[in-house]
């Protein structure tokens, strides 16, 4: 039993020694081709080459006036603006001129026309503006003034329809306003007597080509 133990123990003791051979010779074998690698010069390796990129160009707001656009989350943004007009309305044909005779001199037919009722006539040759026409192709008596004539009113129907005139409230006798020389006006509507006295004023009255003259005066 002894001998198998020692015969083990010998065969583990060489075994040992051959795996610390085997690790001596792999370390000097790489010990030897690390110095070799670090003895030897490096290879400068060529310089790396830069893509070069051309020049950015500048901006431009017109390069982008389609997302200003053309923006999805506000559809109703667009930069034209149209502008609704409204169609002026139709115009009316006025009034025609009225017509009130035609005359020829051996010049050519004159027409005596007015413009509306109520205004002046006038003689117009052919081609020449009444109003707002120039030249209008209609007959005679579509331009006839065919409104009956207001009656006229006599002076007795206007003195009956005209209100009469307030009662004139006769004027206090007394002396107005002052016309110089110490002499004094009349009132409107003085009625009292030449010679009436107030105050220390005489009131005189006398007739002239332009009616009757009137004042006061100071007693003497």
């Amino acid at each position: 039993m002894t001998r198998r133990l020692m015969l083990l123990n010998l065969i583990l003791l060489g075994l040992a020694a051959a795996g610390i051979w085997r690790l001596r010779i792999a370390w000097r074998s790489e010990t030897v081709r690390e110095a070799a690698v670090t003895k030897k010069p490096a290879k400068p390796l060529p310089p790396a080459q830069m893509a070069t990129t051309a020049a950015a160009s500048p901006v431009r707001p017109a390069d982008y006036i389609d997302i200003a656009a053309k923006d999805l989350f506000t559809r109703d943004r667009n930069p034209t603006i149209v502008v609704e007009t409204k169609a002026p309305p139709p115009k009316v044909m006025p009034p025609l001129p009225l017509f009130h005779g035609v005359m020829n001199l051996g010049d050519g037919p004159t027409a005596i026309l007015s413009e509306k009722k109520g205004s002046a006539h006038r003689d117009f040759r052919p081609g020449e503006k009444i109003g707002e026409f120039t030249q209008i192709h209609k007959r005679l008596e579509e331009l006839e003034d065919r409104s009956a004539p207001e009656p006229a009113q006599t002076a007795a129907e206007q003195a009956q329809a005209a209100p009469p005139p307030p009662p004139r409230t006769p004027a206090k006798a007394e002396p107005g306003v002052e016309v110089g020389k110490g002499m004094r006006a009349c009132q409107p509507g003085d009625a009292s007597p030449s010679g009436t006295t107030v105050d220390g004023m005489r009131k005189r009255t006398e007739n002239s080509p332009f009616g009757q003259r009137c004042w006061w005066e100071a007693v003497q």
